[in-house]
């Protein structure tokens, strides 16, 4: 399985923190992610999110349909939730996730390295099921 894991582009500040959006410019950077992914040949079979709205938010900017809220995928998730979330939904899926968890779950499903996850930065991991 292909996975691509991505930081929620720019959110505004606010409270609650469940509730921020996306600012303008999170939302053209989450367009402009979902265009470069395409441009790589990558179309998911499933858009996978956390719960929160920036998440979900910036699921959907990337323009590859309606994204899927997961509960296990909010702040604080680990490898093993993104493994359980994304098997079975096809050979490429796109989870949409929080910092510091990304790059410790990109570390942990890849050579070990942690790379760097500016908002709405993406890693493409190539998963054993």
């Amino acid at each position: 399985m292909r996975l691509v894991l991505v930081r929620h582009a720019e959110a505004a500040p606010g409270s609650p923190d469940e509730l921020r959006t996306l600012t303008a410019e999170g939302v053209e950077q989450a367009r402009r992610l979902g265009e470069r992914l395409r441009a790589q040949g990558i179309e998911p079979d499933a858009v996978l999110t956390s719960p929160l709205l920036r998440a979900r938010e910036t699921g959907a900017a990337l323009g590859f349909g309606a994204p899927e809220a997961h509960d296990a995928l909010a702040p604080g998730a680990t490898e093993e939730d993104v493994r359980v979330a994304a098997v079975g939904r096809g050979d490429t899926v796109v989870v949409v996730g929080h910092q510091p968890d990304c790059g410790r779950i990109a570390a942990a499903l890849g050579d070990g390295a942690e790379p760097a996850f500016p908002p709405a930065g993406a890693v493409v991991l190539d998963l054993q099921e």
